[in-house]
């Protein structure tokens, strides 16, 4: 049996972790795939929580101090040495480009080969590049994800492409779940509800978002718009682009309603209550959430940025508009909150797509012959 085990970053539990986390459960009920899972990662929180419920052995590791700055990059490195050593895997993978950097510093001073998963669109370094070539596999999520990495140096040889998989039947619509999430939220039944979902950053174009939002409430008033995620940077210009989006969207009074959901661990029932599910990001390597909302059945208004287009296709299975650019993503909007059928047609065609082409097994699969060789 293959001893594997993955490096996480973060204690928080979004795209990354809930692709890999999933990816893991399903090998390990697997019987044709003989592996055995643990984590290197923070000690505390939604994570090591989730890993816990899982059943996976993990060791604790902090990136990061109480004050939210690094730990000395020495000291990181010699607490992975210290969990190799107690773990004593066969494989060493990380869940993020910056935990691949990591790897491939230390990769020389470890017994076991090491990989990682690229999960980012951003420009790197010239050492940068030089530490992921020393990982013996790394893993990206979409051709646009591959594509961008080999531009800037990654050798071709050393970078596969295993797109992420879910299980569609998680997020199958339920009327119930509607209902109830509605009545939480105090949404009237006939009410338009818009869902946007993901970390509260720059990278996520939630301003373009907020002025989309606004200047279709003059003429379409009494939609709800809901924000599930959290901030996670503690940086000044993060906690200022919070505030300056919850301060637009609250500028239109009572012409819209805004829902600011926070964290949720039940974004299914919460899928179940939108009726379409809006993505602004300025760059995406494979947005989980679209495949979600996707697998919910959701109308999709999404930016046609980095892997969404190997998701989406415009016009039959969602609506992709150009980034930063608001009256673009207002127009796409409008014409789905006045057209019912055009909802319906475009969620039951992408949540077809989910259902042939991003299964959890293919993909779980993908990434344990990956680690198998």
């Amino acid at each position: 049996m293959k001893r594997v085990a993955i490096l996480f970053e973060y204690p928080s539990v979004n795209g990354g972790e809930n692709s890999m986390l999933a990816a893991l459960q399903h090998l390990a009920s697997n019987a044709a795939t003989e592996f055995h899972f643990a984590a290197i990662a923070p000690g505390s929180g939604a994570l090591p929580d989730r890993l816990d419920e899982l059943g996976i052995e993990r060791q604790p590791l902090s990136i990061f101090a109480d004050d939210g700055q690094r730990r000395p990059r020495d000291v990181v490195e010699d607490d992975i040495r210290t969990a190799v050593a107690e773990l004593r895997p066969n494989l060493l993978h990380a869940n993020s480009l910056s935990m691949g950097r990591w790897l491939g510093r230390i990769a020389h001073t470890l017994d076991v080969p090491v990989t990682a998963h690229l999960r980012d669109i951003i420009g790197l370094s010239n050492s940068a590049i030089r530490d992921l070539n020393r990982n013996v596999r790394l893993i990206a999520v979409s051709d646009a994800t591959r594509d961008f990495h080999v531009a800037q140096g990654i050798e071709p040889a050393r970078i596969c492409v295993v797109r992420n998989g879910i299980n569609a039947d998680s997020f199958a619509p339920c009327e119930r779940s509607r209902r109830a999430v509605r009545s939480e939220l105090a949404i009237p039944e006939e009410a338009i509800t818009v869902l946007t979902a993901g970390q509260i950053g720059l990278r996520k174009g939630l301003d373009t978002l907020a002025e989309a939002a606004v200047s279709l409430s003059a003429t379409h008033s009494g939609i709800h718009w809901l924000l599930a995620g959290e901030r996670f940077s503690t940086k000044a210009e993060s906690i200022a682009f919070e505030q300056a989006i919850d301060q637009r969207f609250r500028s239109a009074g009572n012409q819209l309603t805004y829902h600011r959901l926070g964290w949720r661990s039940d974004m299914h029932r919460v899928m179940s209550a939108a009726d379409m599910l809006v993505h602004a990001a300025r760059q995406e390597p494979l947005g989980r959430v679209l495949l979600e909302a996707a697998a919910a059945g959701l109308a999709i208004v999404a930016t046609d940025v980095g892997g969404t287009s190997e998701i989406l296709r415009h016009e039959e299975s969602a609506l992709l508009v150009p980034p930063d650019q608001p009256r673009s993503m207002a127009a796409a909007i409008k014409g789905l909150v006045e057209d019912q059928n055009a909802r319906l047609r475009l969620g039951h065609a992408a949540r077809l797509d989910i259902q042939s082409g991003f299964q959890l097994e293919n993909s779980a699969l993908r990434l344990a012959a990956e680690w198998s060789l």
